[in-house]
């Protein structure tokens, strides 16, 4: 009997949400834009590796960047459209996790 067969783009998705912190980050961002700061404290996460998170989100246009010429200069981040319609998904599995997470 053949195996079936796992839908890349399914299989894709789940990889990246699977990364390390990367569904947290997106999380932390449905509460609104904020800079590096209030991400890295509220979810207790490294500044590589929210630097490396952030970056690669960008990359993929679920987080948008957006610098302030100012002095210090203001960096903050907050979700494209793509990275809003991921909330569903998160949503879904904040409610499983509050009946079946002990």
């Amino acid at each position: 009997m053949a195996q079936p067969t796992i839908c890349p783009k399914f299989e894709k998705s789940i990889s990246l949400l699977s990364q390390k912190w990367v569904a947290l980050v997106v999380y932390q961002l449905l509460l609104g834009t904020q800079r590096f700061g209030e991400i890295q404290s509220s979810i207790g996460i490294s500044g590589k590796v929210l630097s490396e998170r952030l970056k690669e989100l960008e990359h993929l246009d679920i987080v948008k960047r957006e610098i302030f010429p100012s002095t210090p200069v203001v960096i903050e981040y907050s979700l494209t459209e793509k990275g809003y319609s991921m909330e569903p998904i998160l949503r879904t599995i904040e409610n499983w996790s509050q009946v079946w997470i002990k």
